[in-house]
């Protein structure tokens, strides 16, 4: 345990560069945030459990050297980008729609149906688990916090704590965004919130499709 604190000056930069890019907006945040607003913070921190398990199985195999094996076979690289970006048109697709109907927003009583809490962790997964960059962000973070002759422990350690961290954000999303204030906006500015996921899937999926990873 001893030897594993000793690199807790390496491991304490990586972090931080783990806390920020788990923050920021990305397609996994909106997600979230789209969620709770729409279905309700059971919803959203369902949708949440899905993303942190998406950004678990990127964290233990940056651990465990998959990026060097995906770099190796560039064809599977290249499938799981375009089924990632496939998959965010089609959720911007989904938005879009939610952005034509327009209407009122229903009550409690009477909808929007909220997906199965099976449905929103697979989709939540799916969001993260298919976006190939996220493997590449835990593969710089793993390397930055764990020098060259590191213990196992040491990754060990950073995937527990950044793990920790990132559940916790991703659930603390989930709660604030469906609070009373957060739907009161939500039906104050319904179409232009789902419209600017509309447009942030577009682009993200556009972009995943487009980029040279």
């Amino acid at each position: 345990m001893h030897e594993t604190l000793a690199y807790l000056p390496q491991i304490l930069p990586a972090y931080i560069a783990y806390l920020i890019a788990v923050a920021s907006p990305g397609p996994a945040i909106m997600a979230i945030i789209g969620t709770s607003m729409t279905h309700g913070r059971k919803a959203g921190m369902s949708i949440s459990l899905g993303i942190f398990g998406g950004s678990m199985t990127w964290a233990i195999a940056a651990a465990a050297g998959l990026a060097t094996l995906l770099q190796t076979y560039a064809m599977a690289l290249e499938l799981l980008k375009i089924f990632g970006g496939i998959y965010l048109l089609y959720l911007a697709y989904k938005a879009f729609r939610a952005v034509r109907a327009g209407g009122e927003l229903p009550t409690a009583t009477e909808g929007p149906k909220t997906p199965s809490f099976r449905s929103l962790v697979l989709r939540g997964y799916g969001i993260h688990v298919t976006n190939p960059k996220a493997i590449f962000a835990w593969l710089a973070i793993i390397a930055l916090g764990m020098p060259q002759g590191a213990p196992a422990s040491v990754a060990v350690l950073i995937i527990a704590v950044c793990c920790t961290t990132g559940f916790l954000v991703f659930m603390g999303y989930a709660i604030l965004f469906s609070t009373s204030h957060a739907l009161k906006v939500y039906r104050n500015a319904r179409r232009w919130i789902e419209g600017a996921m509309a447009g942030f899937y577009c682009f993200a999926g556009i972009k995943l499709l487009t980029s040279n990873i």
